[in-house]
């Protein structure tokens, strides 16, 4: 969940660090912290709580140079969000800092046996344990800061990302990782850390993405070291990032939500670029080239995500099921992983994550990938900890995205999923021809339909000035449009802290109609499709007891239109693709309720982008 930023060089890095943190405030905000070494061998550590530009307020009249330094921005796990507990952390001699994401299981145990062996304690923190644990080891078995961790790591349980900084030692960062992401970037003469590329991308578009079980050893004028906890030398595997600095600048845009949302046409056409030919008749994937048999022959399909994925992995648990006749199940990662789930050979595991580093989503990936199942990852960010960990997979290409309610990266789940059901379809033989034809030419034409539905966006933030007193809302679909409610209503709880339901339409009448009354605004996504009738039909009990209609219809609609109280019209699509338009217009309306109520849209309370801990 937290954000981690390293640099060790020539130039000054308090500037770095800082500009690094600022690209990851979205992993977290509830403190942020720096520690440097200067150049009489000084390591400095400043931090406190709240959000970078508190950060840089605490240092405007502090000794930040140095050409080391090491920064950290924290999501609260081990101790509330305060000054004392954020990181960096001092060891206690003050020889050594450390900063942490993840979190240290046993932290508890191990505190107690140094406690018993004298040491003082300044936190909370899981993470000062780790580092008064380094500095005991070094101590007491005169080992090095290198063999020290991992000595340490050894009597660790659970999941870590660190970097640690030695003031006896300046030219050496030595870092590590276990079920959490960190990326090494190698420069000319200088290293970057960071929780995934954004800190680094501006300096190097080389980076070393640090495995499971391995430590980095960064040391100013040499070659970037990567050993195994035993101590072994690992090969450095170099990649090159292909990331446009822009795509995670706001654009003039005033929140990087809004921003994303009017990205999803031109990040559709990413998506589908390679895969969706110029001719708009054919889909080709190159998993499904590349493996065929195991993916035709398949029993069943299991997805597994967590949040806004899985809501992506149940429109896409449709669309497989009628184009390829095969059952999908849709599990929440959390759950599955902690069951005893009867999966293995024979089943292929969809899992979805934006990050690809989202942790009981990777978990899960093991757990399937033990027992035989054949593991397919829809990830966006590449080089991530699911793409690694699974058998073949599909990258949606979206770009990076910072706003921590995601918005691109569902439609692009959604789009990529469309096109493994097409091209897993017509492989199988499931899907008839003419059918093929007409839904990969309307997937063609998504991006321009989404264009088409971003000219709403005045419309709906005047609704939502209308309808912000609202204290609950209630979001209603069917079909491929059931989904789309539950996506509709967690968007509007994550930024807004308005309370939201998404139901089946159907369902309403089993318990959610007796909350309706005229202070209940109910969305219903009542497109001109197979269930209009039906909609119709929940609409009308709704405004028999007064409920305020907000209804997503087709452009044209002329019955739907005259019952409800607010109406946002969208071009007409195949049933299959509504929820790619659909999703648009309630993305705008969480944003502009949230903006209206002064939220902080792009770093809602409690909530972080990256889920890389239980």
């Amino acid at each position: 969940m937290c954000g981690i930023v390293g640099y060790l060089g020539t130039r000054e890095a308090y500037p770095v660090l800082i500009k690094g943190l600022r690209r990851l405030e979205y992993r977290g905000y509830d403190s942020a912290g720096v520690a440097m070494i200067n150049s009489d061998g000084s390591l400095n550590v400043y931090k406190t709580k709240g959000k970078v530009d508190n950060l840089t307020e605490f240092c405007a009249d502090k000794d930040v140079s140095g050409n080391i330094g090491i920064a950290h921005t924290r999501w609260a796990t081990h101790g509330e969000p305060s000054s004392r507990n954020a990181h960096p952390h001092y060891s206690e001699s003050h020889n050594l800092a450390i900063i942490h994401n993840g979190i240290i299981e046993n932290y508890a145990d191990i505190k107690a046996k140094l406690i018993d062996k004298g040491v003082t304690f300044q936190s909370d923190t899981d993470t000062e344990v780790l580092v008064q644990l380094v500095e005991y080891v070094m101590n007491q078995k005169q080992l090095d800061l290198v063999q020290a961790v991992q000595v340490a790591l050894f009597q660790v349980i659970g999941a870590y990302a660190i970097a640690i900084i030695d003031k006896r030692d300046p030219n050496q960062i030595v870092a590590a990782r276990k079920q959490s992401p960190l990326v090494v970037g190698i420069g000319d003469g200088e290293f970057f850390l960071g929780s995934d590329a954004s800190p680094i991308i501006e300096y190097t578009d080389k980076v070393v993405y640090l495995e499971d079980g391995n430590i980095a050893v960064i040391r100013q004028g040499e070659e970037l070291r990567v050993i195994s906890i035993l101590g072994e030398e690992q090969n450095l595997a170099v990649k090159t990032v292909d990331i446009d600095l822009g795509q995670i600048e706001k654009g003039g845009y005033p929140h990087f939500m809004l921003k994303e949302i009017f990205e999803q046409p031109e990040c559709l056409m990413n998506c589908m670029r390679g895969r969706v030919n110029v001719e708009a008749d054919h889909v080709t994937l190159s998993a499904l080239i590349d493996y065929r048999r195991e993916l035709l022959n398949a029993k069943r399909v299991v997805i597994v995500a967590c949040g806004t994925s899985w809501h992506a992995g149940l429109i896409g648990k449709q669309i497989v099921e009628s184009l390829c006749r095969i059952p999908v199940e849709v599990e929440y990662a959390s759950e599955f992983r902690y069951r005893n789930p009867v999966v293995g050979k024979g089943d292929i595991v969809i899992a979805i994550s934006q990050s690809g580093e989202t942790a009981d989503t990777l978990a899960a990936v093991q757990l399937a990938k033990e027992r035989g199942a054949f593991i397919y990852g829809v990830c966006n960010a590449i080089g991530s900890s699911i793409p690694r960990a699974t058998d073949t997979g599909t990258y949606i290409h979206v770009g990076p995205e910072i706003g921590v309610a995601s918005t691109k990266a569902f439609t692009g789940q959604v789009t990529v999923l469309t096109m493994i059901a097409l091209a897993m379809g017509e492989a199988k033989g499931t899907i008839k021809r003419e059918e093929y034809l007409s839904i990969v030419k309307g997937l063609s034409e998504i991006p321009a339909k989404i264009q088409e539905v971003l000219k709403t966006n005045e419309k709906v933030a005047d609704l939502a000035r209308t309808f912000t007193y609202a204290h609950n809302f209630l979001y209603l679909g069917r079909g491929y449009s059931y989904p789309v409610a539950l996506e509709g209503a967690l968007k509007l709880k994550e930024i807004s802290y308005i309370h939201a339901e998404g139901y089946p339409a159907a369902e309403m009448k089993h318990g959610p109609i007796a909350l309706i009354d005229s202070d209940m605004p109910v969305v219903v996504i009542a497109t001109h499709n197979a269930m209009y009738e039906k909609v119709l039909s929940n609409i009308q009990e709704i405004k028999a007891r007064q409920g305020r209609v907000i209804a997503l219809v087709t452009k044209g609609d002329t019955t739907i239109s005259k019952i409800a109280d607010e109406v946002i019209e969208l071009p007409e699509v195949m049933e299959c693709l509504e929820p790619l338009v659909a999703t648009i217009p309630l993305q705008l309306l969480a944003y502009h309720v949230a903006v209206c109520k002064g939220k902080n849209v792009d770093q809602p309370r409690n909530l972080a982008k990256s889920v890389t801990v239980e």
